[in-house]
C-alpha cells in the first residue's frame, strides 16, 4: 500500500486503523497511511521488525505498544496562547466576573480537555493570575487531560525550550518560569502558582469521566474533528453537560457544534460558545 523500507499492506492499515479508531476513536481513512507509514516507522525500527504485519502482531498484545502508537499517530499541535482571542474572552468574559464569587470561596473550574504537552493549561493558569493573583489560595483549579500519557507526563514537568515561550509576555515569562538544565541544554520550567493552578491526567474523551461538577470554561480545540459524526455529536452533548451556566467552550476553527447542543448556546466570539443562562442540562 505505501512502498519503502516497511512493507504494509492494505490489511496491515486497515487494521491499525481499527485498533486506532477502537482505543481512541481517531478516524483514519486510507488518504492517512502515507502518515501512518511514517510516524510509526521508528517504533517498527525500535523493536527491530521489518514489515507492519509483523508490528500488528506485535500491537494486537501489547498494551504498552498500543499506547505507543497512539502516541506516535496522533498530532499534538500546540503553542503559548494559541488563538488568544480565546484568552482574551476567557480573562474579560469568564474570569473577572468570577472574580468576587471566587474570593468569597465559591468553586471555580476550568478544563483543557486535549492539553497536550501543556501549554494550553498554563496560558490558562497565566490568564487567571493575570485577574486573581491568590487564585491557587482559593477554590479555583485548572484540569490539564490527554489521551496521551507521554506529553501528560511533559506537561507535568512544564519544562519547555526558549521558542517555545516566544509567546509568553516577558514580564510573565520572568516571574513564573526558570532556566533549568534538562537533558544538557537550557530549558524553562513553568514554576510556583502557575504550576500549583494546574492538574494533569491521563483520560480518553470516549471513556468515563470521573470528574464531578460544573466548569466555568472547557477548552476542546482540534481534536473532534478527528472523531466521525456520531462520535463528535455524542462529545459535544457530554461537554455541554459539565458546563454551568453561562460558561464557556472553546473549539477549533475546523469543527462545528451539533445541532441539538448549538441550540443551547449563544455565540461569544470567534469559535467560542456560552451556555445559556438556564439551558435544559
Amino acid at each position: 500500500m505505501v512502498p519503502g523500507e516497511f512493507p504494509m499492506s492494505v490489511r496491515d492499515f486497515s487494521e491499525i486503523a481499527a485498533i486506532v479508531k477502537t482505543t481512541s476513536g481517531i478516524e483514519l481513512p486510507p488518504s492517512k497511511a502515507a502518515l501512518v507509514y511514517s510516524r510509526l516507522g521508528k517504533r517498527l525500527r525500535e523493536h527491530g521488525l521489518n514489515n507492519f504485519h509483523a508490528y500488528c502482531s506485535l500491537v494486537r498484545d501489547d498494551e504498552d505498544e498500543r499506547q505507543r502508537m497512539i502516541a506516535a499517530i496522533t498530532t499534538n499541535v500546540t503553542r503559548f496562547y494559541r488563538e488568544p482571542h480565546h484568552f482574551d474572552h476567557l480573562r474579560e468574559k469568564v474570569l473577572k466576573p468570577l472574580i468576587e464569587a471566587a474570593r468569597r470561596g465559591e468553586r471555580v473550574r476550568m478544563w483543557s480537555a486535549a492539553c497536550s504537552t501543556g501549554q494550553e493549561p498554563y496560558s490558562m493558569a497565566l490568564t487567571v493570575l493575570s485577574v486573581l493573583p491568590e487564585a491557587p489560595r482559593l477554590d479555583v483549579r485548572i484540569l490539564a487531560t490527554d489521551l496521551n500519557p507521554f506529553v501528560v507526563e511533559h506537561g507535568r514537568r512544564g519544562i519547555y525550550e526558549e521558542h517555545e515561550l516566544a509567546d509568553v509576555p516577558a514580564e510573565l515569562r520572568r516571574r513564573w518560569f526558570e532556566a533549568v538544565a534538562s537533558d544538557g541544554a537550557r530549558r524553562w520550567q513553568a514554576i510556583g502558582d502557575v504550576r500549583a493552578l494546574v492538574s494533569f491526567r491521563e483520560l480518553n474523551l470516549l471513556g468515563r469521566w470521573p470528574m464531578k461538577g460544573d466548569f466555568q470554561a472547557i477548552f476542546c480545540r482540534n481534536v473532534v474533528i478527528y472523531f466521525d459524526r456520531p462520535t463528535q455529536v455524542m462529545l459535544w452533548d457530554r461537554f455541554e453537560k459539565l458546563l454551568a451556566p453561562k460558561a464557556a467552550l472553546y473549539i477549533g476553527h475546523s469543527e462545528r457544534l451539533s445541532d441539538e447542543v448549538g441550540r443551547k448556546m449563544d455565540q461569544g466570539g470567534i469559535t467560542t460558545y456560552v451556555k445559556r443562562d438556564g439551558a435544559r442540562q
